[in-house]
């Protein structure tokens, strides 16, 4: 959900976006800590641990921490001096400050013939994931809650395997990632991911 405030939420500015069916968002990379700019970085689908320029990535740590995204746009709606827009595929953190709002034009947005220098082809999922009986359960109680089909978001997350490459064939290690105000626990066998433990961060 991304929410216009004024003076930007007349619905006259947003006349004629309900004929996209994708949106630019640019935003800004938040939430960073104040780390500054790097030159260089390691980007995850370079398995963590090969660096490259900052300007050869899509990585927060730049001089303008300003990035892109395009999203589905499912709905606009409007309720008093609110605008609020419906958005898929949404890769923003919560509480993201947005710059700008572009529609996705197809003919001039997708060039067929781009080549990349890595991530050249969408990522594959790497790993099964299942829940231990603790981890379902506490599955199905926070998706019951503030966390809409939390499984399904958890399951596509740790499915990419999002451990450091030098760290995939140690399957002795129990790996962490956050996720809103949680933190979630797995370990590895081969190509199944077992969830230990959703807990909130305290």
């Amino acid at each position: 959900v991304l929410e216009i405030v004024p003076p930007y939420a007349q619905p006259e500015a947003f006349r004629g976006l309900d004929a996209f069916s994708h949106v630019w968002l640019i935003f800004v990379f938040h939430g960073l800590d104040g780390a500054g700019w790097r030159p260089t970085v390691r980007p995850p689908r370079l398995g963590g641990n090969r660096r490259i320029g900052v300007f050869a990535s899509r990585s927060g740590y730049r001089p303008n921490p300003i990035g892109q995204s395009v999203v589905r746009l499912l709905n606009i709606e409007y309720h008093g001096r609110r605008t609020v827009l419906q958005l898929g595929g949404v890769d923003l953190l919560d509480g993201t400050p947005v710059l700008d709002i572009k529609p996705y034009l197809p003919y001039a947005d997708a060039v067929a013939a781009a080549r990349a220098g890595y991530a050249q082809e969408p990522p594959h999922v790497a790993l099964d994931v299942t829940f231990c009986e603790p981890a379902e359960t506490a599955c199905r109680a926070l998706d019951s809650g503030r966390y809409p089909q939390l499984r399904e978001l958890i399951i596509s997350l740790i499915g990419q395997d999002p451990r450091p490459a030098y760290r995939q064939s140690d399957g002795a290690k129990t790996y962490g990632v956050r996720l809103w105000d949680l933190n979630i626990r797995f370990t590895v066998s081969g190509t199944i991911a077992i969830v230990e433990s959703i807990e909130p961060r305290p």
